[in-house]
């Protein structure tokens, strides 16, 4: 088998694509502190507790088990949390990768699939947002992952490191099979919120803002399976043992939905009313999200298979309704 290191593998996002990796005859070996990770997330390979930020545990990994690549999803996510706490987010974010880069260097590693963000992109000036937009991030989240991105095509042209950059959307949903889900705390994804107020775990959905520039007056999301994303990532660990050159891609449907309409998607799927109350809008927030993904289509024969909408759903609540929380 070959060896794959995955940081933040045992996250919601690298989990998934551990599962998929492992069925395309790879051997994710997770490389996650846990802090936000699950253990029991980590199921098709070796786990190794460690930290980023420890060189010391990155090169004993590297020793150890001689990867061919790395997929690179460890970060924090919160944009909120991004606002508050800067540093720590530039610290995790982008030094953890600085040392996880010379660690590969130092390993002879020169391929990385790096889990980016369409937060790169800031407020968008053409939807659907193709890869040659600008990049003009509104938060310190979004900042981390372009600062990030600007150092792997810097170290991409001085070495022999190739890269493929990933930026997703929305992710969503859960693995069809129900192993693995998502499992975040505090949780701020749309869906599981959704699910969670038809459960009456929270006593309602908030919706901010409905007064937005959209037919219904609610924000619009391009939402993207996390099967999908896990799917692309294997593809384009392909692309790079193939000998493909460094690139960004947008992972996304290229189909936008309105917080109103997975509202109603959830109702048609669980047969519930789904309790909503409205607050103020969040600063920055856009109206209309959504990626053009025909690039990633192209390069590496890339198909979402589970983009309904109705089929997200389905998958998030057979997942969530059963109380599987794992740790």
């Amino acid at each position: 088998m070959t060896n794959v290191l995955v940081t933040g593998g045992a996250g919601y996002v690298g989990s998934h694509a551990c599962k998929a990796l492992a069925a395309a005859g790879f051997t994710p070996v997770t490389f996650d502190n846990l802090e936000r990770g699950k253990r029991d997330a980590v199921r098709w390979g070796p786990l190794v507790v460690g930290d980023l930020a420890d060189r010391a545990a990155l090169d004993a990994a590297f020793a150890q088990y001689q990867p061919v690549a790395v997929l690179h999803f460890a970060a924090y996510t919160y944009v909120g949390e991004s606002v508050e706490q800067p540093l720590r987010y530039y610290r995790n974010n982008t030094m953890g990768t600085l040392t996880l880069l010379d660690a590969m260097a130092a390993a002879g590693v020169d391929r990385l699939v790096f889990s980016s963000t369409a937060a790169t992109y800031g407020v968008p000036q053409s939807v659907p947002i193709p890869e040659s937009h600008p990049q003009q991030p509104v938060n310190p989240y979004g900042m981390s992952k372009l600062m990030v991105e600007r150092i792997i095509l810097d170290t991409a042209a001085a070495s022999s490191l190739r890269a493929v950059m990933l930026r997703y959307f929305n992710a969503a949903a859960a693995d069809p099979d129900g192993e693995i889900g998502e499992n975040h705390d505090p949780e701020t994804h749309l869906i599981p919120l959704v699910l969670d107020a038809v459960r009456g775990r929270i006593p309602h959905l908030t919706i901010n803002g409905d007064d937005y520039d959209t037919p219904d007056g609610t924000c619009i999301r391009d939402y993207i399976h996390v099967t999908d994303l896990a799917d692309a990532h294997v593809r384009a660990l392909r692309y790079l043992m193939d000998g493909g050159s460094t690139v960004a891609l947008n992972l996304g449907n290229g189909t936008g939905f309105s917080i109103q309409q997975v509202i109603e998607a959830a109702e048609r799927v669980t047969g519930q009313a789904v309790p909503v109350t409205f607050g103020a809008r969040r600063p920055g927030d856009p109206s209309v999200l959504v990626g053009d993904p025909t690039r990633a289509r192209q390069l590496l024969g890339w198909h979402p298979q589970r983009s309904d909408l109705d089929t997200q759903i389905a998958d998030a609540w057979r997942w969530r309704k059963e109380d599987r929380v794992i740790n």
